[in-house]
């Protein structure tokens, strides 16, 4: 009896030890969560698969530097006083321009019955010449996708439809349409390299002269509305967008071209034509004097001066690590812009990125008729 009951003791001190033992060992994960983290390579590089959810996640983004030197390729040089613009003289600069931006995006994306649904926000925070600048801790972008469907903060179909005007930084001094809007938009792709595009869009006052009266947003309920066509196949693609601009009442249309010749070169060319007449505002001197006038940004879509635009530009990729960007636009106000830089990557994910600039402005109707400014920068960026 008792070597029965020592065996007994003996096996519920096992079993009991084993429980305990078990308590404290970790538990691996499902082989179906392995599997979730390898599904997210479908998205992209740099997705990672969030622990209890079906969702992959990215961190992403970039830290900036820019100097600039010479003349301001971009500026009117007229300033915003109680509504009035102000001329501030010649676009020379009497220092050189110091500008830093971090940009933070997050990117979600998962799957449903009802297609991929995702989501990106862009934040950007920036110092400009020794102070914040006006856009500073903004939220960028910011918008859900399902499917086709595309509801937030984002740039205007009018201009993400057809691409960026090339990999140069000062890229619109002859303006191709406004950027950032609410919208709501849905994008059809078909397998045979056609997609189209209907986008309902708000706009807004700061790509257009909102300073001085000259508003981009819709004033009602009918919102700006764009439509957009591609075909896209391994030689490039071929891609026409056109916008109605509610607040003007006026349309504005943009064809492009893409064109790969090899590897390592690539031509783009694109042409606008837009119905709004160009606008002109007064301007005056620092004591209230007449001085002359400008052309008003009076249009969030047909931006550019005159009735029509051309846009060109080359990518030719020279090393492994170094590419020239070159783009030359003209408008029909007889401006002319030239651009070119060359991307040399350093170390994989630091880019350095000379840049010089040419605008010789030839709308007769503005004070700055026959003037020309040249401007050179130099940018360096570590991307993650």
């Amino acid at each position: 009896m008792k070597t029965t009951n020592l065996i007994a003791s003996f096996i519920a001190t096992l079993c009991l030890g084993s429980a305990a033992y078990g308590a404290d060992t970790p538990v691996w994960p499902e082989p179906d969560s392995l599997q979730n983290v390898s599904v997210c390579d479908a998205y992209g590089k740099g997705y990672y698969y969030i622990p209890g959810t079906e969702t992959c996640l990215r961190l992403h983004g970039y830290i900036r530097d820019t100097l600039q030197g010479g003349e301001d390729v971009n500026g009117r040089n007229i300033t915003e006083r109680a509504g009035t613009a102000i001329y501030q003289g010649s676009n020379g600069r009497k220092s050189w321009d110091n500008s830093v931006r971090f940009t933070l995006r997050a990117s979600t994306a998962s799957e449903t019955d009802l297609g991929t649904l995702e989501t990106y926000a862009e934040t950007r925070f920036q110092w400009d010449n020794g102070t914040d600048a006006d856009s500073t801790g903004t939220l960028q972008y910011g918008y859900i996708s399902l499917g086709g469907l595309r509801i937030g903060l984002d740039q205007s179909a009018f201009v993400s439809f057809v691409g960026a005007l090339g990999e140069v930084n000062n890229d619109d001094v002859i303006r191709a349409g406004g950027y950032r809007t609410g919208l709501i938009s849905y994008t059809y792709s078909a397998s045979n390299g056609v997609s189209a595009i209907v986008s309902l869009e708000q706009g807004n006052n700061k790509d257009t002269d909102g300073d001085y009266g000259y508003d981009g947003t819709i004033k009602g309920y009918g919102p700006h509305i764009i439509s957009g066509l591609k075909y896209a196949q391994g030689w490039g693609s071929i891609i026409g967008v056109a916008a109605y601009d509610a607040r003007n009442e006026s349309w504005a249309g943009k064809l492009r071209g893409n064109l790969s010749l090899t590897e390592r070169i690539s031509l783009w060319a694109m042409v606008g034509y837009k119905s709004n007449n160009d606008t002109y505002m007064d301007v005056t001197g620092d004591g209230g004097q007449f001085v002359g006038r400008v052309r008003a940004i009076d249009s969030f879509y047909g931006q550019w001066g005159g009735d029509w635009a051309a846009w060109g530009g080359v990518v030719y990729k020279m090393t492994k690590s170094a590419i020239l960007n070159a783009e030359l636009a003209v408008d029909g106000s007889q401006t002319i812009y030239t651009t070119a830089n060359v991307a040399y990557e350093l170390v994989p994910g630091f880019t350095v990125n000379p840049e010089v600039s040419y605008v010789r402005r030839g709308d007769r109707k503005s004070l700055q008729s026959g003037t020309s400014s040249w401007q050179g920068l130099i940018l360096f960026q570590r991307t993650f």
